[in-house]
């Protein structure tokens, strides 16, 4: 097949062992970035199987209406960047392993570095020291302090573990089953999100971007946080209501924030203004990029592209298209009863 791969910063896929598993077919990988659809529909003209890393690049219908050839989409988790319905009226399988039960821990592990590094004024004591200046200002500990979990998920779960592990107190806020599920865990729930939002040092975010999910951290919510505490967003950007953190930031509560994460990505003008703040450490959404995290990524992605090869896809998130398919109206479904994955002979 011809395959292409988009968005590979730093053609670190080559190197992966799982890589192997596309041999004998015909890869091309981009490394660098466009939303021009004019550019991308030259650039994949011909290829059958189209390889996402995350949601860097959005799959819309322009695009799918010009892509004549494609006939497989494959990539990892959740897939807001692309339009589904296109793609099944276009003929095109969209396979994608939501890989239950099984966390990304490179994005726990970089949400607990921002968490140090924001508390400890790292960066700034870096940049300092680099200036010629010594020692700028008192950080703060985290054994004592309340460690806040919005959204108690695979990853929500795992960064509670490490509040835990360093002496915080640790408490929940989420959806009534997810609570629910952390106290059985052993930790703590909060009264109300209101009591929440004031009693926590350090408040994470993680929940997945759906419509009830959007804009759910208001204005309100940001200004009863203490004055010196951290919001830290490794999630989505957009849980947070456009520009309140902004705002918040500015008025002084919460006193810091750490992002990941970003409404335009990539962000690429140095005038944004988290970037501008001394009481904000940005990184470039780099929360599961790792050599380890990319392996088991990969690994799934082109084990998706193989069982599509050998006629049998696999993780299919639109069944429905296998009725365009074989030529017949497509029946209606649940699709969230789909997305949990399919598996369906060619």
């Amino acid at each position: 097949m011809k395959i292409a791969i988009l968005d590979d910063y730093f053609d670190t896929l080559r190197t992966l062992p799982c890589f192997r598993k596309l041999d004998g077919h015909e890869v091309t990988v981009w490394n660098d970035h466009t939303e021009d659809v004019d550019i991308l529909a030259g650039r994949l003209d011909g290829t059958e199987a189209l390889v996402l890393i995350r949601e860097r690049t959005r799959i819309q219908e322009p695009l799918l209406n010009r892509l004549d050839a494609l006939r497989l989409i494959s990539q990892r988790s959740v897939y807001p960047h692309i339009d589904i319905e296109a793609c099944t009226r276009r003929g095109v399988i969209v396979s994608s392993d939501q890989h239950a039960g099984s966390p990304s821990y490179a994005a726990a592990e970089l949400t607990w570095g921002l968490i140090i590094a924001a508390m400890r004024q790292i960066p700034q004591q870096m940049s300092a020291l680099r200036a010629g200046r010594w020692q700028i200002g008192v950080g703060r500990s985290l054994r004592g302090n309340t460690l806040g979990i919005y959204g108690y998920g695979r990853i929500g779960a795992t960064v509670a573990g490490y509040g835990r592990a360093f002496g915080m107190k640790v408490l929940v806020w989420a959806r009534p089953a997810s609570r629910e599920r952390a106290r059985r865990d052993g930790y703590v729930t909060a009264g109300s999100k209101r009591a929440f939002f004031e009693s926590c040092d350090v408040i994470s975010l993680h929940m997945r971007l759906v419509p009830d999910t959007r804009g759910i951290v208001t204005s309100a919510d940001l200004a009863r946080m203490k004055p010196e505490a951290l919001l830290v967003n490794t999630s989505r950007a957009s849980l947070i209501e456009p520009g309140a953190l902004v705002d918040a930031l500015r008025a002084g509560r919460p006193g810091m924030a750490a992002v990941d994460v970003y409404n335009e990505e990539p962000v690429l003008k140095v005038d944004d203004p988290l970037l501008l703040m001394d009481n904000a450490v940005c990184t470039p959404h780099i929360g599961y990029v790792t050599r380890e995290e990319y392996e088991i990524h990969f690994s799934q992605i082109f084990d998706q592209v193989t069982a599509y090869a050998t006629g049998t896809p696999i993780n299919v998130v639109n069944p429905q298209v296998f009725d365009v398919l074989r030529g017949t109206p497509p029946l209606r479904r649940n699709p969230h009863r789909a997305a949990r994955g399919s598996t369906a002979q060619v």
